[in-house]
């Protein structure tokens, strides 16, 4: 299983982000892994099955994701950043999407 999830939601249209690529970067900028979202807007095999503690970074194509569907958006990626503790722990990082804003939140 791994140690990251990820979920889009595409607010303007209320539905999943599908078919977003998604890379997930290490502290030292090491690619971890990368994805598409599924139909469901989720990548839930990514990256390793533990991350080690430290900064890692979320990078969501969301310029090309938007393009492909004929929206403009203000934001051409979106790329969170957060904080791994407890390597032991599952993280899942959620992005609430729109073309001219977005919103995330730890998950579970």
């Amino acid at each position: 299983m791994s140690g990251i999830t990820t979920h889009v939601l595409d607010a303007s249209v209320g539905r999943p982000g599908a078919g977003m690529h998604v890379r997930l970067e290490g502290p030292d900028g090491t690619v971890l892994g990368e994805g598409h979202t599924d139909a469901d807007g989720r990548i839930r095999e990514f990256g390793p099955d533990r991350l080690r503690t430290g900064t890692h970074r979320l990078v969501f194509a969301t310029g090309a994701y938007f393009d492909a569907r004929g929206q403009a958006t203000f934001y051409p990626e979106v790329t969170l950043t957060f904080d791994v503790a407890d390597p032991d722990e599952h993280y899942h990082v959620p992005l609430l999407l729109s073309p001219y804003a977005y919103s995330t939140y730890r998950g579970s």
